[in-house]
């Protein structure tokens, strides 16, 4: 395996900096908590879990081949990840008093009801296919990445997400009350946007 601990490390934090930014799946996993509890949301948390297996596999796969082809392309789409968690960290700050609505559409009893919504909320969510199409040739040399490394990063990119939602669905009904209180959810925004901004910076020194 080509990638060290702090490679992964690295990247566990900026995915799990994805994970606290407010988005679909948020709304997704508290519609079904809130209106079955935890037995209605784990299910969902698992049909995440496919979007994020698939996600990462086709950048290294699409974008492995493209960076293959010239080195000034793998230095550019670093560039591109910088530009874009940057954009994300200052739309978050900007958005900082939006809240999270639930949809009842997502709330159709069943476990399979759940994980198929989980499945179709990860695949056409914006923020994870701009994260992993754009962010991961920033993190590592997608032409020197071995089958180790593909399985690390897939498992790295699956577990942080999967425990954050399986302890936000725990622990729903507190949410509940901090996603009633503005001033709360503003102040959760405004940091979750100062730290994806922060990671971008960082991405031009690893």
């Amino acid at each position: 395996m080509t990638l060290s601990a702090s490679d992964l490390l690295l990247y566990a934090a900026a995915v799990f900096v994805l994970f606290l930014t407010p988005g679909p799946v948020w709304m997704a996993l508290t519609a079904r908590t809130l209106s079955g509890g935890f037995q209605a949301a784990w299910p969902l948390a698992l049909g995440v879990v496919v979007g994020d297996m698939l996600w990462p596999v086709l950048a290294i796969a699409g974008v492995g081949w493209l960076t293959s082809a010239s080195a000034q392309i793998s230095v550019g789409l670093k560039a591109v990840a910088v530009i874009m968690f940057v954009w994300m960290g200052i739309r978050t700050i900007q958005t900082a008093d939006r809240s999270i609505a639930a949809d009842s559409r997502l709330t159709k009893g069943g476990g399979w009801a759940g994980f198929a919504a989980g499945v179709v909320v990860i695949l056409g969510n914006p923020k994870a296919i701009l994260f992993y199409m754009g962010l991961l040739p920033g993190f590592f040399d997608l032409t020197q990445v071995t089958i180790p490394d593909v399985i690390a990063i897939v498992f790295v990119s699956q577990i942080v997400p999967l425990l954050g939602n399986l302890g936000l669905a725990a622990m729903i009904d507190r949410v509940r009350g901090f996603l009633s209180s503005p001033s709360a959810l503003r102040r959760t925004n405004l940091v979750a946007g100062s730290l994806l901004i922060c990671v971008g910076l960082i991405i031009p020194f690893t």
